[in-house]
């Protein structure tokens, strides 16, 4: 009520000071003083117009005070607050754990190079969908295919090398055989002095140096051998660096974003395309750590997309972090909606709410209802056409509503003002629904 009167009083509080500046100026005395002795001669009924004046001017200013008064009492006391209602009923309640989080593959891989080249051809871009295998990058392959070329003419000379081999170890064996026999011949003719003692040790020389070129062409045989493999070896690696020319999925899955252009030069390691697989597509979600205990895989769960605030997708636990930030003393929880929005984006905000309770046939009440005096919970029902405080006993809590246990029963009709500006009910106060 104070604040009214001090309303008031600012806003007559102008008129009054006008109207009590043109009667100073009226009673204001002349600029010529009037004679000693005339104010004697001045009439007495003048003092009783002056008198009456004075009181006429308070009277008006008192009415209007309180004709402000008056409306301000009808406005806030007796003019019922307009409210929105609502029916209090039997239902069912969901009770959830909420988690914010961002939209993540749980399969990514950027996509690189093995080799150092310039791009020749980028047959992806993002948001194309591809097969395991597919073709998605061309590097420029003309010094690979040289390089292939050179190896195979170095395997090529290598074979020949190995076929003058072979053939020097058969010339070898066919020799050491010859001379073989001739000193096996000689033998078996010195003891008859059929041949000379000179004869005999020249063919066994010679049957050591025929041994021993053997033995060279089985080692030099050797050598083109491995030769070859080391140049089959170079060929092999040669093909491999061509064949790495062309880059091709690893998997199936969906490209999300492209970082070169056809002519730009790449060294192993250096981002071409993202891809991610499109198995599992997850919300990872930061929950409470007060939370944990209430938490496990399987749990059912309803995902709301910043992009359709007012709609959600099912989904369901199915990982469970491991590990709290320290500073937030939040973990991660991972959600697998079993839908995505028609438009959507890796790292696009969601929330998570996870089921964590259910319960049937509860008194319901809408938690905009619910407030609190003191503390305790409570809210306002209407009852012949005024509001009336229930302090209220609480049970299961979910997102949109609270169950009722005690303080309400079905068919209560709650209230709660429809312009919050109009501030807070009050005990008795005259409430009309809209």
């Amino acid at each position: 009520m104070s604040d009214a009167i001090e309303a008031v009083r600012s806003k007559y509080g102008a008129v009054a000071e006008s109207a009590q500046t043109i009667e100073q100026r009226r009673t204001a005395p002349a600029l010529s003083e009037p004679v000693e002795g005339e104010q004697d001669r001045e009439p007495r009924w003048m003092g009783f117009f002056e008198r009456l004046r004075e009181w006429l001017k308070r009277l008006i200013l008192g009415l209007l005070l309180l004709g402000a008064v008056a409306l301000l009492y009808y406005r806030y006391v007796l003019a019922p607050t307009m409210v929105v209602s609502h029916e209090i009923a039997i239902g069912q309640l969901v009770s959830d754990v909420m988690g914010t989080g961002t939209l993540e593959a749980r399969v990514k891989v950027t996509v690189s190079t093995k080799i150092a080249g310039r791009i020749e051809d980028v047959l992806v871009d993002q948001g194309d969908e591809v097969q395991a295998g597919q073709v998605l990058v061309r590097l420029d392959d003309e010094d690979f295919k040289r390089e292939v070329e050179v190896e195979q003419a170095n395997v090529a000379a290598r074979e020949a090398a190995l076929d003058r081999l072979v053939a020097d170890k058969s010339y070898a064996v066919a020799n050491l055989d010859l001379v073989t026999k001739n000193h096996e011949r000689m033998a078996r003719l010195l003891p008859s002095r059929a041949v000379s003692q000179e004869d005999f040790d020249q063919t066994a020389g010679t049957l050591t140096m025929a041994k021993a070129s053997l033995d060279r062409a089985e080692a030099a045989l050797m050598e083109g051998r491995k030769q070859l493999i080391a140049a089959e070896q170079t060929l092999e690696f040669q093909k491999a660096r061509l064949e790495d020319t062309v880059i091709a999925a690893p998997f199936a899955g969906l490209i999300v974003r492209r970082d070169r252009d056809p002519g730009d030069v790449v060294v192993p390691g250096t981002s071409v395309v993202l891809l991610i697989s499109l198995k599992e597509v997850w919300v990872r979600a930061w929950v409470d750590e007060t939370e944990m205990a209430r938490l496990q895989a399987g749990q059912p769960a309803q995902v709301v997309f910043r992009s359709e605030p007012k709609r959600s997708y099912e989904g369901q636990i199915v990982r469970l972090g491991r590990e709290s930030d320290r500073e937030t003393r939040e973990f991660l929880v991972d959600v697998l909606p079993k839908k995505l929005p028609a438009n959507w984006s890796v790292g696009q905000r969601a929330e998570a709410f996870i089921e964590t309770a259910r319960k049937s046939d509860v008194l319901l009440l809408p938690t905009q209802f619910l407030l609190r005096k003191a503390g305790e919970p409570g809210t306002f029902v209407a009852v012949d056409g005024k509001a009336t405080w229930r302090s209220l006993k609480l049970g299961l809590r979910g997102r949109q509503a609270v169950e009722v246990v005690g303080g309400l029963k079905p068919g209560d009709v709650v209230v709660t003002p429809l312009d919050p500006k109009a501030g807070p009910l009050t005990d008795g106060r005259r409430v009309a629904a809209q």
